[in-house]
């Protein structure tokens, strides 16, 4: 099985996500405070290691790259305007349901922090192709 994650980084929080290539699904999704980004990594590495790690170039790249676990190779893209796509590709993933459907979704702001599906999103561009989600947990800060 081939396994790739990918890093949305940030100061305080930073959105987290382990998909499966072969599959083409995301495995684990998570918005983490960022002292437990690198625990997180480290289970999967144990459990299911990724062969590669995507990283978003924000400002607080250089301070992750730093960090990482050298034996996970790192690749940077570009994360210009994720935020903004993640918040489109949340509601392509998981649809307004009740009356929430009659609302425009630009009015809408989907319930919970969205900076694993940013990292979604910059996975998906790197891939090429979309990654299917299960309902998620959480996207609620938290392990």
């Amino acid at each position: 099985m081939s396994w790739i994650a990918a890093l949305d980084p940030g100061r305080s929080k930073c959105g987290l996500v382990l998909a499966s290539q072969e599959q083409r699904c995301v495995i684990e999704g998570h918005v983490l405070p960022a002292d437990a980004v690198l625990n997180t990594l480290e289970r999967w590495q144990r459990s299911t290691p990724p062969e590669q790690l995507i990283v978003g170039n924000g400002t607080s790249s250089a301070h992750w790259t730093a960090q990482l676990p050298t034996e996970l190779p790192v690749t940077l893209v570009d994360e210009r305007g994720t935020t903004l796509m993640a918040r489109s590709r949340y509601w392509q993933l998981w649809p307004a349901r009740g009356w929430r459907r009659l609302v425009p979704l630009g009015l809408q702001l989907p319930p919970g922090e969205l900076d694993a599906v940013a990292a979604l999103v910059m996975l998906e561009n790197h891939l090429g192709f979309p990654l299917d989600w299960p309902e998620p947990s959480s996207l609620r800060i938290g392990p």
